[in-house]
């Protein structure tokens, strides 16, 4: 069915070669297959190829899933050059804002996120007869989603449709979770010498790394591939071996594709080439050559913080699956060298994958992807790893406030627009609500890239807009901008214009509109200034979201009344009340503060327009009190207050209840017959079991302070009102008939001893013995211990001298009298002289005080 040359169809000279048959017999009986095989086999850059005539595509199309724009148009290029062609004919490729692809092409190598949008536009994907997803071992959020959905299309829409899931390394387990064969291809990669460090290394791996790649020059034949975790230390190396006999050159996902290429291919003029790579060049890159890795043992990745909705970047340990892909590129075409710069003693040690994506990504792009989709439950899809219930909800708040999502869950036509827009919905909601369209392209393009200014050149956002419109203007480099950078935000600005169908500004922007622009995307970080506090420095802020938040000390918007923060460091936020004022968030108060990087001035004016009035009932841990009032808020911000006259009993429950939870229990003052209470019904929780007796202990009470407190908190505003409450009868209140009789008869608060004397007993919450103390005259002739728990619990007795001094401590009274009595006569009767010391303890009666004259 196919009109490729023969010829171009053959994979004999590659690894892979030996198990295309194989495969293709699987890809003909099953819907679903699984594909090992090791970096170098051939499984991206050929196999592909060899399935394009077979019968059960019917003459349809292949798409290959990639997890970056680089291997995408890297692949492409070799796979066309196997069939003899260009890109763009019978392969091509799609990725966000670039595409080479015509009516002829059969097999696209798109980027993850394309086959989403391919997918809510046509579930069918009619016209295409398999799906490769590609190095899926990353398990990227967009792989794991692709996979997803092409499962659901297949069960309902395509029983046709082949998925082939690919990679050098797979976890074991996967095949058998898929329900799918496994084809495994053991390969024909050289031998790998892996050399590792005498010791774990101590100081900056961009030291490291060069000291590493000159010992490599000088020992080792071929190119070196050196993995770093990011753009700094890259530069940084490059700097370090400016004065090296060989052609150092960068490679990351950002770099421009001119200089990708030279990276990628071999020099033209023979020189020894040094290329400093991210963990880009892990997998799927072919960089001709190469004969030596260098790994820094570093992988710098995102991490999303639900709790404060903010990404961070960590740097961290190269994962073991990582390293083996990293050293397996040394290997490709001839015997290799890699050169881990860590000790052998670490390598067990290291993480063995990372977590899926899915774990700990920021969910808001795929939760708004399922609502379209028609699934706004992921429980109904058939995930490798389902998405985590906590992260889907603050995916959900996030898109609410975006109005992409109505209460339900379902998109809405705002969220149908965000998806037209191949960015997050973040950005998204900027781009499509903005009211100056050629600002909001700037501005969006700039929170992609990195910051063009230099360090040190303060947050102020429209500053960065303001250069980038002087480069694009007049070529004028401002504030010492990298024009590289600027060259890539411009780009992308482009590319936005032409969605938005408008022209370039070169004109200053304004610090206000950046601002509001801002705020579309971030709405709960939008911010107020503190209050001074005296020694701290301006710039400190409480954004709406509840976070505490300060600027560099001096920077030039420390002045601002109110800030909307685009760019800000989670590591140190905590998340602070959604109910407190503006001192919340305070350090006074316990709560760290993050670093904001990237922010622009807000009109308090845009702010006043958006707050709502919202009655508040709160404690106020600092005064001890409870405030009642009418606050103008926006999210956790206030900008006015008024007094609330009617106070709702609930609100004051709920209020006070909170109080008691956040300071402990110590707010209240139990007396001595309610600690006792307390201790007696604990007690019995311990020694019957705990169906059918309340829970008193801290944690019990804690958890039922709205029953049993709320109907004694009328007229409570104070610490000091709370301490004053009677607990007593509250307490009572909670055993309902018959528990009051039972407790008298099972745990009685006193205890009657042969003097007729009814002497208090002091339980205890543990549940352990009730303590007895009493004066050992007034127990003589008892044999018995006495008992309570309907005789089942001995009591602890403290036997007492004349002067109330525990003497003894002893649950076996019978052994007392018997033994360790007469030790306590003889030290004792000399120094109580008046006091009974019969030498027979079990026919002398029991007495009170001294004993009577003549006895």
């Amino acid at each position: 069915m196919s009109t490729l040359p023969t010829s171009t169809l053959t994979t004999s000279a590659l690894p892979i070669a030996e198990v295309v048959p194989e495969l293709k017999a699987a890809l003909a009986r099953h819907p679903l297959v699984v594909l090992q095989a090791p970096p170098g086999a051939g499984k991206s850059t050929a196999l592909p190829l060899e399935l394009l005539a077979e019968d059960w595509l019917a003459g349809q199309k292949i798409i290959m899933l990639q997890p970056r724009r680089l291997a995408a148009r890297a692949v492409a290029a070799r796979l066309a050059a196997g069939l003899g062609g260009p890109v763009g004919e019978t392969v091509g490729y799609r990725v966000r804002f670039d595409s080479r692809v015509s009516a002829r092409t059969r097999l696209e190598v798109v980027t993850e996120g394309l086959l989403t949008r391919r997918l809510q536009r046509d579930p069918e994907l009619s016209g295409v007869g398999l799906v490769i997803l590609d190095e899926f071992h990353e398990r990227s959020l967009n792989a794991d989603l692709a996979l997803a959905l092409l499962r659901e299309v297949q069960s309902a829409l395509r029983d046709d449709l082949r998925v082939l899931v690919m990679s050098a390394t797979l976890d074991p387990a996967l095949p058998g979770r898929l329900e799918a064969p496994l084809v495994e291809s053991q390969g024909r990669a050289f031998p790998v010498e892996i050399r590792y460090l005498a010791a774990d290394p101590v100081g900056r791996v961009e030291d490291q790394v060069a000291q590493a790649v000159r010992r490599a020059l000088e020992a080792d034949e071929g190119d070196i591939l050196a993995f770093l975790p990011g753009v700094r230390e890259i530069r940084g190396v490059q700097a370090r071996l400016a004065d090296v006999d060989a052609l150092v050159l960068p490679l990351y996902g950002d770099l421009p594709v001119s200089e990708q290429a030279l990276a990628l291919a071999p020099d033209p003029d023979g020189r020894r080439k040094v290329v400093l790579a991210t963990s880009i060049a892990e997998t799927s890159l072919t960089i001709d050559g190469v004969r030596v890795v260098i790994d820094g043992g570093l992988s710098r990745q995102q991490v999303f913080d639900a709790g404060t909705g903010l990404t961070r970047m960590v740097t961290g340990r190269v994962t073991r699956d990582a390293a083996t892909q990293r050293a397996g590129r040394a290997g490709r075409t001839a015997p290799g060298v890699a050169y881990r710069l860590w000790s052998e003693r670490t390598q067990p040690l290291l993480p063995a994958a990372r977590p899926p994506e899915i774990q700990e990504a920021d969910l808001a792009p795929l939760v708004l992807e399922l609502a379209q989709w028609g699934s706004p439950d992921p429980a109904s899809l058939a995930w490798l790893d389902a998405p985590p219930p906590a992260r889907v909800d603050s995916a959900r708040t996030v898109l609410r406030e975006l109005s992409a999502l109505d209460d339900a869950g379902r998109v809405t036509a705002q969220g149908q627009r965000l998806l037209d827009f191949p960015t997050h919905p973040r950005l998204a909601h900027l781009l499509a609500g903005g009211p100056d369209p050629a600002l909001a392209a700037d501005v969006a393009a700039v929170l992609e890239e990195r910051d063009p200014l230099p360090p040190g050149s303060g947050s102020d956002l429209s500053e960065r807009v303001a250069a980038l419109r002087a480069w694009r203007g007049g070529g004028r480099v401002v504030n010492g901008a990298d024009v590289t950078v600027l060259g890539r935000i411009e780009r992308l600005s482009r590319q936005w214009r032409t969605l938005l169908k408008v022209q370039a500004d070169h004109r200053q922007p304004d610090p206000y509109a950046t601002g509001e622009l801002i705020a579309l995307a971030y709405p709960e970080r939008v911010a107020l200034a503190r209050e001074q506090v005296a020694g701290r420095p301006r710039g400190r802020y409480l954004l709406a979201g509840g976070q505490g938040a300060a600027l560099p000390e001096g920077d030039a918007l420390a002045g601002a009344a109110a800030l909307a923060v685009a760019h800000l460091d989670a590591a140190s936020v905590q998340t602070g009340s959604r109910h407190g004022d503006s001192r919340h968030g305070d350090s006074r108060y316990g709560q760290a503060e993050g670093r904001i990087f990237l922010a622009a001035p807000l009109d308090p004016a845009w702010l006043a327009a958006r707050a709502y009035w919202q009655g508040v009932v709160r404690w106020d841990s600092r005064t001890g009190t409870l405030l009642a009032q009418q606050e103008r808020r926006v999210g956790a911000l206030v900008l006015d207050t008024r007094p609330l006259k009617d106070l709702p009993a609930g609100q004051r429950v709920a209020a006070l209840a909170h109080a008691v939870r956040s300071e402990g229990l110590h707010l209240l003052n139990f007396s001595p017959e309610a600690a006792q209470l307390r201790a007696r019904v604990q007690s019995l929780r311990h020694w019957r079991g705990e169906d059918v007796w309340p829970d008193f202990s801290d944690a019990g009470l804690l958890g039922t302070l709205e029953t049993w407190l709320g109907p004694l908190l009328e007229g409570v505003r104070t610490r000091e009102d709370l301490g004053k409450l009677n607990l007593l009868p509250a307490l009572q209140a909670q055993l309902t008939w018959p528990l009051p009789q039972q407790l008298d008869e099972l745990a009685p608060t006193h205890l009657s001893v042969p003097t007729g004397s009814r002497i208090r007993l002091d339980y205890r919450v543990g549940g352990e013995a009730p303590i007895l103390a009493v004066k050992l005259q007034e127990l003589f002739g008892l044999a018995d211990t006495p008992t309570v728990n309907g005789g089942r619990t001995p009591v602890l007795l403290h036997l007492l001298s004349p002067a109330g001094r525990p003497v003894q401590v002893t649950q076996n009274l019978r052994s007392f009298w018997d033994s360790s009595y007469f030790e306590v006569r003889r030290e004792l009767r000399g120094r109580y002289p008046k006091h009974p010391w019969p030498d027979d303890p079990w026919t002398h009666a029991p007495v009170k005080g001294t004993r009577k004259r003549g006895v």
